[in-house]
């Protein structure tokens, strides 16, 4: 038995925490990042790092950040994923849900489609109709980035002159405007971390502000879920198939939104208020996987 990690960073908290993890089991592991990876078509072996065979010598990949990098990059390690799943190996997240968790439109509109409640959200390439769809959602949004996480480049706006110089930056560097609505909650949200088909943990983050991330200084609180927030959070990782994820969910004055589910979330924050191991639960998945 020998776990793969892919990892920008071997020594980053959540790495390491698996890596601790699966020493406690006396389980081998191998940590790498997508550029070190060779793919071959044609010849084997079909993917390898350091010499390494990935199908010969792992029995799972746990996936962690992506990372940054160019479309071609991006779509390329997408594409290795998808490939090991295909040869067998068992590949968490797996791939599919790694890309309907990056694309927030892509999300949203799954959850809609299944009756899970979102934020009023409104995304195009044309500045005119997202002007238009700042005046549907009461001339106070947040722009995010349509690919993105922890809050960076998030921007509540409030304006319509700042509106339209946001937009037009935005269309200029050929990006997608997404538009979400202002949900008024308090300078806090929940966070669930689920693993398979169960919440392991939750908090509240509290912050300052209207940005409610742990990594940009919100406060985390230990949280008990009621039923209907757990329904809520299960569902909405189970319906795209993310088999570890973090659902954060706003509690608005017309009860729960979903506006996020991170398919490669850290744990820091809220290992400081569980009364769980978190990577502990991790690998003991992994495994239950591998021996499926």
């Amino acid at each position: 038995m020998k776990i793969g990690i892919v990892t920008r960073n071997r020594d980053s908290w959540s790495s390491t925490q698996l890596r601790e993890a699966l020493a406690k089991r006396n389980i081998p592991h191998l940590c790498f990042s997508f550029p070190q990876l060779i793919a071959r078509v044609g010849y084997k072996p079909y993917l390898d790092v350091r010499d390494i065979s990935i199908l010969n010598e792992l029995d799972a990949l746990v996936i962690r950040p992506i990372g940054r990098g160019s479309l071609e990059e991006i779509v390329f390690r997408m594409d290795m994923l998808y490939r090991l799943q295909r040869l067998g190996l068992c590949v968490i997240n797996p791939p599919e849900a790694i890309e309907h968790c990056v694309d927030k439109y892509d999300l949203l509109a799954i959850l809609e489609e299944n009756n899970i409640p979102v934020p009023r959200t409104a995304v195009t390439e044309n500045v005119n109709d997202a002007l238009k769809a700042f005046k549907e959602l009461g001339e106070d949004v947040v722009v995010k980035p349509i690919f993105g996480s922890r809050g960076i480049g998030s921007t509540r706006v409030k304006d319509t002159e700042v509106a339209s110089t946001v937009f037009r930056a935005i269309t200029f560097y050929h990006g997608v405007i997404y538009l979400q609505e202002f949900v008024s909650h308090g300078f806090s949200d929940i966070r669930a971390f689920i693993i398979s088909d169960r919440v392991v943990a939750a908090m509240r983050r509290v912050s300052n502000s209207w940005k409610t991330n742990y990594s940009q200084g919100a406060r985390p609180e230990e949280l008990k879920l009621d039923e209907n927030l757990e329904d809520i959070a299960v569902k909405s990782a189970k319906l795209i198939e993310c088999k570890i994820a973090g659902v954060d969910i706003l509690e608005s004055p017309r009860g729960p939104l979903v506006v996020e589910v991170n398919s490669q979330p850290g744990w820091r924050g809220l290992q400081s208020v569980a009364s769980v191991n978190i990577a502990d639960e991790i690998v003991d998945f992994v495994l239950s996987e591998v021996k499926k």
